[in-house]
């Protein structure tokens, strides 16, 4: 706890104190253009990646990046409601859906109902994705690891792009070409981002 103490005190004397205006100007209101969905995991920092300041990115992070498919409910829907507010109230332009390398939660998508026994609620969640590992088992070309954990990965960040279309506000304003969506699969060791390319249907590395 003393790391995160001295941490917010650094904070208000360098970054607080360089981004003043800024923070001033945030300070009754946000117009972020971009919503951000990513991974909870500890490993990936949004504005890190994007080198973006605060105020830029409406982040909304859960294990595995999943997107719930759209349905009108009487639930407590958090990912859902956060999508809602960024899209309908804040009227971001661009969402991306992030998904990133070792990801436990993909991981998880290949075990066993009884191997997730004392997590329920993440294997619950992870039905959301229960059709990913079928999809990677028909794109593998070898029995490499790697290739499985890549795959999952990726395939579950097309998943996700796809369920955000079944958001009609989504769907109607990209249609329309006033929101984009992209897909990005970032690699922790070495920090390198792939992109989703729609029209050649393959993650590029951005350079």
């Amino acid at each position: 706890m003393e790391k995160l103490f001295k941490g917010y005190m650094k904070f208000r004397k360098d970054d607080f104190e360089s981004h003043r205006e800024l923070f001033k100007e945030l300070g009754r209101q946000q117009k972020p253009h971009t919503l951000f969905i990513g991974c909870s995991d500890s490993r990936v920092v949004p504005n890190m990646i994007t080198q973006s300041d605060p105020g830029e990115l409406f982040i909304v992070r859960n294990v595995a990046n999943i997107v719930p498919p759209y349905r009108e409910t009487e639930e407590y829907v958090s990912t859902t409601s956060a999508i809602e507010y960024a899209v309908q109230a804040l009227e971001v332009d661009t969402i991306v859906v992030c998904g990133h390398s070792n990801c436990g939660g993909c991981a998880a998508l290949h075990k066993s109902h009884d191997e997730l026994e004392s997590l329920p609620h993440v294997r619950k969640w992870l039905e959301i994705s229960k059709e990913v590992p079928g999809r990677v088992d028909r794109l593998m070309t070898s029995d490499s690891p790697e290739e499985r954990e890549w795959l999952t990965e990726q395939v579950n960040i097309l998943v996700q792009m796809r369920n955000l279309l079944t958001f009609p506000y989504i769907k109607e304003k990209y249609e329309r070409g006033v929101l984009n969506i992209y897909g990005w699969h970032y690699i922790i060791e070495t920090g390198e981002l792939f992109s989703f390319n729609d029209e050649k249907e393959v993650f590029e590395l951005l350079t």
